[in-house]
């Protein structure tokens, strides 16, 4: 939801809310200042009554679905007014056992290195004074488990908030086999953390497909766009499947490559069999997927891919731009 929005929205229930009877369109209108700087006063002498009426119904409709209880009321006159009575939208007590308190307090653990730190710190402490036991251990008796979400990629803030805000951006991608980055212009879905690495799953206009992007990668900053979205957001938005696809984690065949005998770790740690062949190499079978060659690539000249022969091609073309590059 864009910010203004959330803005207007927010001043309306308060409105509402904050009301003992029952509020008409126009003075609405004249108490919210976002309808006052886009309609003008409720008059009817600016022209921009039917804009605003479908806007009011919009908010309320919104507001609706958020869950405010809003009332419709007819005065003697005939005038309708709105209001939002207080006892119909208290929320019930918040009673929560020791697993769900746990959970809670473990989960606003995880974002102390984020932005999200104080917000999540506010909402625990609003949590414990509504009911949320003093005494739970989020972490265990013994206090082993310590988790966290590393964000130190310049990236992710203004990425989460585009993506919260359903804004296109501009960035510089390196990919892993290039040399130089190049400008990418993305409409961002969704952010994920796998493996230690935090990925952007979003529209790339240039290409006219769904991408993913390691933030890593990302170079300089990232400056927002104005405009809509050109493409449908999906329901569900698999960005760890998509990254373990093109990392070579879903196979369905196998690879033989050489390998220098004191480099490619990662690679061992995947391989099927190892087979020392003497001067400094060894021969590996390896689980074969998508994306396997670009991860070959990243080995440089300690890695000849002996079959099959299309991923020895790829990752000899790979090479090949990355010298031009």
């Amino acid at each position: 939801m864009a910010i203004a929005k959330a803005e207007r929205l927010m001043n309306l229930a308060l409105c509402l809310l904050g009301t003992r009877r029952p509020l008409s369109k126009r003075e609405l209108r004249d108490s919210i200042e976002a309808y006052v700087e886009a309609f003008g006063p409720g008059n009817g002498a600016g022209g921009n009554d039917d804009s605003f009426n479908r806007m009011f119904e919009r908010d309320k409709d919104d507001l609706r679905e958020l869950g405010l209880v809003i009332e419709t009321v007819e005065s003697l006159d005939g005038e309708v007014g709105y209001l939002a009575r207080r006892d119909s939208n208290r929320l019930p007590p918040i009673t929560l056992d020791a697993e769900e308190a746990a959970a809670l307090g473990l989960a606003a653990k995880v974002w102390q290195q984020a932005r999200l730190a104080g917000a999540a710190s506010g909402a625990l402490q609003k949590l414990r004074a509504a009911g949320l036991p003093e005494d739970v251990d989020p972490y265990g008796s013994h206090g082993a488990l310590e988790p966290r979400i590393p964000v130190h990629e310049a990236a992710f803030e203004p990425l989460m908030l585009a993506c919260r805000d359903r804004r296109p951006v501009v960035f510089d991608y390196r990919k892993a086999t290039a040399a130089h980055p190049e400008q990418r212009h993305v409409e961002p879905w969704a952010l994920e953390c796998w493996r230690g690495h935090w990925y952007l799953a979003g529209w790339d206009r240039d290409r006219g497909a769904e991408r993913v992007f390691r933030l890593s990668r990302i170079t300089g900053k990232v400056r927002s766009r104005g405009g809509r979205y050109t493409a449908d957001v999906p329901d569900v938005v698999t960005v760890r499947e998509t990254v373990a696809s093109w990392a070579g984690e879903i196979t369905d065949r196998s690879a033989r490559i050489r390998l220098r005998s004191d480099a490619g770790y990662p690679l061992r740690a995947k391989a099927t069999s190892v087979r020392e062949l003497g001067d400094g190499w060894d021969e590996l079978e390896i689980p074969y997927g998508h994306g396997l060659d670009a991860w070959l690539v990243e080995f440089g000249p300690d890695v000849v891919v002996l079959e099959p022969a299309e991923l020895r091609a790829d990752v000899v073309d790979r090479l090949r731009a990355v010298a031009k590059g």
